[in-house]
């Protein structure tokens, strides 16, 4: 087990990101995500990680789940905002198998829509706190993740209903410049995926000393996939 540094979390040095119990290309019952989330268990998983638009809720439930037996202080659990996951949502993707009917993603880093967005976590997971809570993708809108989402991730952290703070981001540059521009304490953490792998190094370039400065963890994620490109109009 090791510290997520400030935050005086333990996690294993592994973790499990739950995507593809949400049904990620192909549907996953119910009894397979349990199945999934039990390997990982017996082999010494610690930290899962999920997020609301990972199958339209159907990652958090199945996680909740699969977690509900376990003693509550003996794993680290993550989750995210920015998206809502409501009827009609546009926000669609066509690689989540079996979502729930009538319902999809939307867009939205408002104070009040990530203050809603992480009480509907809260029952999907079926607790009444979360460990982790990252601000998923906050380039999507920049100005409002970080001035609204942040103050009320902060306000979260402040009422113990979130253990950290952090940042699920696919582009080094935007957390770096996160970090900088948010108001203090900051972010906690930084769920970098993607760029910290065999084929990209773009994260030690500076967002990975400028975590070490401050003392923010630092989450790779996807760090076998094929390095992504940033297409800009």
């Amino acid at each position: 087990m090791v510290r997520l540094r400030r935050t005086g979390l333990s996690v294993s040095r592994l973790g499990l990101g739950l995507a593809s119990i949400g049904g990620l290309f192909a549907p996953v019952p119910a009894a397979q995500a349990a199945a999934t989330v039990d390997r990982a268990w017996e082999l010494g998983v610690r930290l899962y990680d999920t997020a609301p638009v990972y199958g339209y809720g159907r990652s958090e439930a199945h996680a909740g789940a699969a977690l509900a037996p376990r003693p509550r202080g003996q794993y680290v659990l993550c989750t995210k905002v920015g998206r809502l996951i409501e009827p009609g949502g546009p926000d669609t993707q066509p690689i989540w198998a079996d979502p729930p009917p009538g319902v999809g993603p939307r867009l939205d880093y408002t104070y009040p829509a990530v203050l809603r967005s992480a009480a509907e976590s809260l029952d999907r997971l079926g607790l009444d706190r979360v460990d982790v809570l990252h601000i998923h993708d906050p380039d999507e809108d920049y100005p409002t993740a970080v001035t609204e989402a942040y103050r009320a991730l902060a306000e979260l952290r402040r009422d113990g209903v979130i253990g950290a703070l952090s940042l699920g981001v696919n582009h080094a540059d935007v957390a770096a410049r996160f970090l900088r521009e948010a108001p203090p304490p900051g972010p906690d953490c930084v769920l970098l995926a993607g760029r910290y792998t065999l084929l990209d190094h773009s994260g030690p370039a500076e967002l990975l000393p400028l975590c070490a400065e401050r003392g923010v963890a630092v989450m790779a994620a996807g760090v076998h996939g094929a390095k992504r490109r940033r297409i800009t109009p």
